[in-house]
């Protein structure tokens, strides 16, 4: 296995990272010209955050946050049953020898970062902030 492959430290390599991110934008484009043809897709805004891809690049997961959430589970639903369709038409922009088969997971970290904001702007850490911003008196040079 090539280094550049394989760094070791179990993050992905930059041709992976490459790959991934031309994934994103082709399906990006694809859902803003609204090419995908169901009711449950139909009104929704769906941002595409992450694409991740297999070492072998046969697998994609990609992770897409509706506008207003998706509580219900519809959307990646619906993102999942068109799944081949979205392939066949991201085959037209990106180029690769096997087109990875693609599996469409809500991201669940803008919840997680509202979660640590709500958690930073509690009274209780702004008052341990607030103190351990103070200057220390009796260390004076």
């Amino acid at each position: 296995m090539s280094r550049s492959q394989h760094s070791g430290s179990g993050s992905p390599g930059l041709r992976l990272l490459r790959v991934g991110e031309n994934i994103r934008h082709a399906i990006s484009a694809i859902l803003a010209r609204g090419e995908v043809q169901d009711p449950a897709l139909v009104t929704a805004s769906i941002t595409v955050s992450e694409v991740r891809i297999s070492p072998d690049l046969r697998n994609a997961t990609i992770f897409v946050m509706p506008l207003g959430g998706d509580e219900d589970g519809a959307i990646t639903k619906a993102l999942n049953r068109h799944s081949a369709f979205i392939r066949g038409q991201m085959s037209r922009t990106v180029h690769m020898k096997y087109m990875p088969r693609l599996r469409f997971l809500l991201d669940g970290s803008f919840d997680e970062a509202s979660h640590i904001d709500a958690l930073l702007r509690d009274p209780r850490v702004v008052r341990d902030l607030a103190h351990d911003d103070d200057p220390e008196t009796g260390d004076e040079d």
